[in-house]
């Protein structure tokens, strides 16, 4: 059997002396595991780094084996973000929650809108932005999508939940930032708008998805978080 995709690198652990376990999210085939021969060669080291995407060809006997990759870099961006703390923290997180995704199940959207995080990741304030609206897009994946349309209790559309019904309330609800609204405003969101974006993802994905798996918010959301914030709020991005 046989597959050639494009992918973007999530993870690789050592296989052996010179080959390694490549783990990629592909466009067409979801999470997906396979073994790189040479992986510690110099020719394929610098590519096969977290960020980078690249071109995979799968092969392998039988579908349910692991398979070996062959592979091919399109765009090593990876380089370009060991300056900045924030966009390791990033590239941390989105590899882990990736992986909360069945491997092997294809999510297209997904890799469309990892390649959004990627193109942003140098701006704090644009990947802050770019993180937030992932994880919006990685709980519907997972079957918890969010409807932020309109107001659950009266429909309107000004406000997710019209302060008029949602004032008994006040104290127990979550603001949401324009930026995660549908049709939200292009520009970069405020510090504050950040953080009330990702009080909202954190508060689902805990309660949804982390959560009855055991786990808690990765330790690298919570320092991509507190980067970001700070780079919005004019404090140095990568302190």
């Amino acid at each position: 059997m046989q597959w050639v995709d494009e992918a973007i690198v999530l993870g690789v652990r050592r296989h052996g002396e010179a080959s390694a376990i490549l783990e990629v999210m592909t466009r067409e085939h979801g999470r997906h595991l396979g073994l790189v021969r040479g992986a510690a060669g110099t020719r394929l080291r610098p590519v096969l780094q977290p960020g980078n995407r690249v071109s995979v060809t799968w092969r392998a006997r039988l579908d349910e084996h692991l398979g070996n990759y062959a592979v091919e870099g399109l765009d090593l961006a990876a380089a370009q973000f060991l300056d900045a703390s924030h966009a390791l923290y990033g590239l941390a997180h989105m590899a882990a929650l990736c992986r909360l995704l069945p491997e092997r199940d294809p999510h297209p959207q997904i890799h469309a809108t990892l390649e959004g995080v990627l193109d942003s990741l140098l701006d704090a304030r644009l990947a802050g932005a770019s993180m937030a609206r992932f994880e919006l897009q990685l709980l519907s994946e997972l079957g918890f999508g969010l409807d932020l349309a309109s107001c659950a209790a009266t429909g309107a559309t000004a406000e997710l939940v019209s302060r008029a019904a949602g004032e008994p309330w006040r104290d127990k609800l979550m603001p949401l930032p324009a930026f995660l609204a549908e049709g939200g405003p292009a520009a970069p969101p405020s510090a504050a708008d950040l953080a009330d974006g990702f009080e909202v993802t954190g508060f689902f994905l805990l309660r949804h998805v982390l959560e009855p798996r055991g786990l808690a918010l990765p330790d690298a959301r919570t320092s991509f978080v507190k980067a970001v914030v700070a780079a919005a709020k004019g404090e140095p991005a990568t302190a």
